[in-house]
C-alpha cells in the first residue's frame, strides 16, 4: 500500500473514515480549533563501537492524538490503539473541554503539493549487511588512518513516518517524512592522555547518500581532526573578550539563546525577554534571523507541520529589528498572527508546541579572513556542546568542544575548558562583523522542549562578538 494513498491508516486498521470524521467533527463542534492526528512510524537504529556491533534495534509504532481547543483551554487524548472504539474513548475525554464555550473553527491550514523530502523508506531500502559494513568500514579507515586513534564509535539511525491530519470540516492533509543520522566518534592518545572528537550528518533523504565513501570518510577525517586538535589543547584563558564563532554548527548558540525567545507560546504568556518588542532595534545592523522549513531534505524541515500548516520562511529579525515570531495555530489566534507551520511534536502521544525547524543568521559582507585578523586577542569557537539556557532573560552558559586562542589575527594554540557566558539579547547588540560565508550545520540537531525531542537545523556565517565573558580553566 502506498503511503500516499487516502486510506493508509483506515484500511491497514479496519476504520471507516467517514464514521471517524463524524466523531472529530462532534468532538470539535464549538471548540476553537482541533484535529485528530493519525501517526504511523518505522525506526532502526546501529551503534558500533570496539570494532563489533554492540546493539541493533528495530521499531514499529503507531497511535492517534485526539486533540479540542477551547481559548487557551486544550483537551487532548492518545492512544497507540487504531479503533474506533479508541478514538470515541479519546472523545468522551476531549469533549469537555468546551463546556461553557461556543467558539468559532480556525480557517483550516491552506493546501499544498509541495515534498521537501523523498517518500524512499531508509529502514526497508537497504538491507541489514549494508548498514552492518558501513559501519565496519568507518571503524577500519579510522584506525588506519593514525596510530594515535584508540577507539572508534559510530552510530546509524533511520527513520520513517506517515502522518495524517483530519479536521473538523473533512479536510486531510498527510505527510510521509524520512530521516537519517550517522555519527562518529573517535578517542584518541599519547601516552596517559587521551581526547575525544565526533563528526556527523543527516537528513531527510535515505541511506544511499551516507553509503558514499567520500561522505562517511569525511565524517571520520573530521572526527579525526577536532580529536587530534584537543590533544594538543591548553587551558583555556578566562575573562571578557573578543570572541569569533565559526560558521554552520555554532549557530546552536543562536537556536538556545535566542531562538526560544522567539517562539510565539513565551511570547503571548510574556514570559520571553523578547515579549513586546516587535519592531524595535534588538540586535546590531545586519543582524537577519530566519526560520526556514523549507530548505529541501534538511533534518528541521518539514512539507506541513504537526497541524497540518504548510512550512514557510519566516523572518525573525532583519537588518537588527524584530519582525516575528514562531507560531503553532493556537498561540498565533491568540495573540492575532497568522501562524507561520511551527506547530511541532514529538509523537501522536504529544500536543503541538510552537518550534523551531531551521534557524539561522544570514550572511553579511565581511571577509572570513579579515574578521579573524582583526581581533589582536581573544577566542575562535568552532563546535559547542552542553548548555543551559533561561529564556526568561536569555541567560545561557555553553561549553566549547573545539575552541582555539586568537593571537595577532591568527589562529593560536587549540583550547579545553572554555565556555561562553552571556544573554541572547545582549548578545545580539555586540556583534560587529558578520561573515559572508553562512553555512548550515552537517545534519544532527535535536531540540528539547517541555519534554519533547524533535530535529531541527542551524546555521551562521563566521562572526565577531565584542566583549563577551569566557569561562575557563587557565589560572
Amino acid at each position: 500500500m502506498s503511503s500516499r494513498d487516502d486510506d493508509f491508516f483506515f484500511n491497514r486498521n479496519d476504520l471507516d473514515q467517514g464514521r471517524i470524521q463524524k466523531i472529530v467533527n462532534d468532538t470539535l463542534h464549538g471548540g476553537d480549533d482541533g484535529e485528530l492526528y493519525f501517526e504511523y512510524c518505522q525506526s532502526e537504529g546501529f551503534m558500533f563501537d570496539d570494532g563489533r556491533l554492540k546493539n541493533a534495534s528495530f521499531d514499529t509504532s503507531q497511535g492517534f492524538g485526539l486533540r479540542s481547543v477551547a481559548g487557551e483551554t486544550t483537551g487532548f487524548a492518545h492512544s497507540s490503539e487504531l479503533s474506533e472504539a479508541a478514538i470515541k474513548r479519546a472523545a468522551d475525554a476531549v469533549v469537555a473541554v468546551k463546556s461553557g464555550h461556543a467558539g468559532v473553527m480556525a480557517d483550516d491550514p491552506r493546501g499544498t503539493n509541495i515534498s521537501l523530502y523523498t517518500d524512499d523508506n531508509p529502514v526497508n531500502g537497504v538491507d541489514f549487511g549494508t548498514k552492518v559494513k558501513l559501519m565496519q568500514d568507518i571503524d577500519a579507515y579510522a584506525r588506519a588512518k593514525d596510530p594515535r586513534v584508540r577507539q572508534v564509535s559510530c552510530s546509524l539511525t533511520g527513520e520513517w513516518s506517515v502522518v495524517a491530519i483530519m479536521r473538523a470540516d473533512g479536510q486531510m492533509m498527510r505527510d510521509v517524512r524520512p530521516l537519517v543520522r550517522l555519527n562518529v566518534s573517535i578517542m584518541a592518545g599519547v601516552g596517559d592522555r587521551q581526547e575525544s572528537g565526533s563528526s556527523g550528518t543527516g537528513g531527510r533523504t535515505g541511506y544511499d547518500f551516507y553509503l558514499q565513501p567520500d561522505v562517511w570518510q569525511g565524517e571520520v577525517d573530521e572526527a579525526l581532526r577536532q580529536a587530534l586538535a584537543n590533544l594538543e589543547a591548553v587551558d583555556a584563558p578566562a575573562g571578557e573578550m573578543t570572541v569569533v564563532l565559526g560558521p554552520g554548527w555554532p549557530g546552536i548558540l543562536l537556536h538556545e539563546a535566542i531562538g526560544h525567545g522567539l517562539e510565539g507560546d513565551a511570547n503571548r504568556k510574556k514570559t520571553s525577554a523578547f515579549a513586546g518588542l516587535l519592531g524595535e532595534r534588538i540586535a546590531s545592523p545586519g543582524v537577519t534571523v530566519i526560520d526556514d522549513g523549507t530548505i529541501a531534505d534538511r533534518r528541521g524541515s518539514l512539507s506541513i507541520d504537526d497541524e497540518g500548516t504548510p512550512s514557510q520562511k519566516t523572518v525573525l529579525i532583519e537588518d537588527g529589528i524584530l519582525k516575528g515570531y514562531m507560531h503553532d495555530r493556537m498561540n498565533a489566534r491568540l495573540m492575532g498572527h497568522a501562524p507561520t507551520g511551527n506547530g511541532r511534536r514529538q509523537s501522536y502521544a504529544c500536543q503541538p508546541l510552537p518550534r523551531m525547524t531551521n534557524t539561522l543568521m544570514l550572511g553579511g559582507k565581511d571577509d572570513p579572513g579579515e574578521i579573524l585578523g582583526s581581533v589582536n586577542s581573544g577566542l575562535y569557537c568552532t563546535s559547542f556542546g552542553g548548555g543551559q539556557v533561561d529564556t526568561t532573560n536569555g541567560k545561557f552558559v555553553f561549553s566549547c568542544t573545539e575552541a582555539y586562542k586568537i593571537e595577532n589575527g591568527k589562529l593560536g594554540a587549540p583550547v579545553k575548558g572554555a565556555t561562553l557566558i552571556g544573554n541572547g539579547p545582549d548578545c545580539l547588540t555586540r556583534v560587529s562583523m558578520i561573515g559572508n560565508d553562512m553555512a548550515m550545520d552537517r545534519g544532527i540537531g535535536t531540540c528539547g522542549k517541555g519534554g519533547q525531542s524533535v530535529p531541527v537545523g542551524v546555521g551562521q556565517p563566521t562572526l565577531r562578538l565584542d566583549g563577551i565573558t569566557v569561562g575557563g580553566t587557565s589560572t
